[in-house]
């Protein structure tokens, strides 16, 4: 696998290798890909092979229909010669006060719902009553900034203990996290993959059955909470067709009720 890891690295490495890697990640052939891009197959394999340096243009259009994150089509433009497109503007920046304004009402207006906004690295940017009030009893220690969802969830002494079908919910967090590092090629996922996927699971992850079968429409997070046990299912949304890297990597999570009795308790939750 080719990673990116400096624009400098981009541009010893070229462009040529890094949308071959990019292509073959995506199982497509210099055809297909010719054929969606408007091009010819001998010039994607004169651009792959360096013997042919693409047009601004037509980095760009191959980075679309490779879907390629907007982070990485940074560095395909500088690979290539030519200078980033999409800005990365720190999420407090007064530029970005209109999308900060619009993620607190939106997870504002999911209470008593649980939900939360998170960047590439599972770390919370933003977080509604609903979410704080999950983490009744976690150790301050895990709670200390930057939060981090997957770390919190998962840790024995965080969410782990708690939730009652800990190893199917664990799973389906990893395998969510191998896909975006297959997707985002980033190191420091990489990294935090390895360390939640190495924490021991908590004896309590056994689930018990219950009392009578419930029919779930999409894997539940169950969890106990004050002495009750509530079952979520998980909506995770992006932004449209985002132009700077920041806020192409921002996910809104929100947890629902998957059953009448943890709807019913909600509405009296933050009451």
């Amino acid at each position: 696998m080719t990673t990116v890891t400096s624009g400098t690295a981009a541009r010893t490495e070229g462009v040529g290798p890094l949308l071959r890697a990019w292509r073959q990640q995506r199982r497509v052939s210099q055809l297909e890909l010719a054929l969606r891009a408007d091009s010819s197959a001998r010039h994607i394999s004169f651009i792959e092979t360096g013997r042919s340096r693409p047009s601004e243009e037509m980095v760009l259009r191959l980075a679309e229909h490779l879907e390629v994150p907007v982070r990485e089509r940074n560095a395909l433009l500088l690979a290539a010669g030519y200078a980033p497109r999409y800005p990365e503007t720190p999420l407090d920046d007064p530029a970005l006060e209109v999308v900060r304004a619009g993620i607190e009402r939106l997870i504002g207006g999911f209470e008593p719902y649980p939900a939360l906004v998170v960047d590439a690295m599972y770390d919370v940017v933003a977080a509604n009553r609903g979410v704080l009030a999950l983490f009744d009893g976690v150790p301050e220690a895990l709670l200390t900034p930057p939060l981090n969802a997957v770390r919190l969830t998962l840790h024995p002494r965080g969410l782990a203990p708690r939730v009652r079908n800990l190893r199917e919910w664990r799973g389906h967090l990893l395998e969510q996290m191998r896909r975006n590092i297959a997707l985002r090629r980033s190191e420091r996922l990489r990294a935090l993959y390895d360390e939640v996927a190495a924490y021991p699971v908590p004896d309590t992850a056994c689930p018990e059955e219950p009392a009578e079968p419930v029919a779930y429409f999409a894997l539940p997070m169950v969890i106990e909470h004050r002495g009750r046990t509530l079952s979520f299912v998980s909506s995770i949304s992006t932004f449209n067709t985002p132009m700077d890297v920041t806020v192409a990597e921002l996910a809104v999570e929100t947890l629902l009720p998957a059953d009448p009795a943890t709807a019913e308790y909600l509405q009296t939750w933050l009451s």
